[in-house]
């Protein structure tokens, strides 16, 4: 009796170490199994390069603007320097391009007006455009709109030009019946003024930043998602989990296509609105 309790005592000593040990080797053969690790946020706040905790601080994002922003100079210039009546492929580029924002400045300013503020449409139109593009070049693959600062600097200078063609045009009236929309009976304006002041000088900026910066973070998030997703698959799974790697593959292929369908149209789509918003001010209601 005193051995089988004894005996009993020893095994409920050794079971609960048992279970631990055990415990232990599952915890450390799971840590030693592959996982795969999504993007994140933190894909678009690299760490600084130069200039670290300073105002002016420079990461790879940064870099990245400086280098799309000297493509476009390089561009421009190799495709404008020797323009010739047959043009060749890079005069062609630009010349259709540029003819695209042309149409878009007179159709709504007008020729007087469209001529004016082309510059800054065209200015808007290639810099979006060249920024967006940048996501997809390897050794960047990282949008220089995809971060809220480039985004936002954009749209104020869109709202700037607005300001400064209504103010322009209509002096004395531009702020007032932007504010004070002419025919609406005295009573209302309780109601219209705050409404007008916040979409027409508060909705505008926000609503061409956000559109713009979100559609390029969306769509790194996914390349990121498919690549990393495709490399994983590939080397890291076993057995027949490979095949999904080929899935992977293609969508994140059909989505680059789409990507850059996409930086073509947020360039065209912030250049429009640009060019809206400037008539809207300059229409003869103000």
């Amino acid at each position: 009796m005193a051995r089988s309790t004894q005996e009993t005592a020893l095994l409920s000593h050794a079971l609960p170490l048992s279970l631990t040990a055990a415990g232990s080797t599952v915890a450390a053969g799971s840590s030693d199994a592959a996982t795969f690790q999504g993007p994140s946020i933190n894909e678009f706040f690299p760490d600084p390069i130069f200039f670290a905790g300073t105002p002016i601080e420079i990461d790879r994002l940064v870099i990245i603007r400086f280098i799309a922003v000297a493509v476009l100079l390089v561009f421009a210039f190799a495709g404008t320097r020797a323009l010739k009546l047959v043009p060749n492929r890079g005069q062609a580029m630009i010349e259709y391009g540029f003819d695209v924002v042309r149409r878009n400045a007179f159709d709504n300013l007008g020729e007087r007006e469209g001529r004016r503020y082309l510059p800054l449409l065209a200015s808007i139109f290639f810099g979006v455009l060249f920024m967006n593009l940048s996501g997809l070049i390897p050794g960047l693959n990282l949008q220089g709109t995809s971060r809220i600062a480039m985004p936002a600097l954009l749209a104020v200078i869109a709202y700037i030009a607005f300001i400064y063609a209504g103010l322009r045009k209509h002096a004395g009236t531009f702020l007032r019946n932007a504010l004070f929309p002419p025919g609406v009976p005295w009573y209302l304006y309780i109601i219209v003024t705050p409404i007008e002041f916040v979409s027409t000088f508060v909705l505008r900026p926000i609503t061409l930043t956000l559109r713009l910066l979100m559609n390029m973070v969306v769509g790194h998030l996914l390349l990121v998602l498919f690549f990393s997703a495709t490399w994983f698959f590939f080397t890291e799974s076993h057995g027949l989990f490979k095949v999904f790697g080929i899935g992977t593959l293609a969508f994140g292929i059909a989505f680059s296509f789409f990507e850059i369908l996409v930086a073509l149209l947020q360039a065209y789509v912030f250049m429009l609105l640009t060019a809206v918003y400037i008539q809207l001010a300059l229409a003869d209601e103000h």
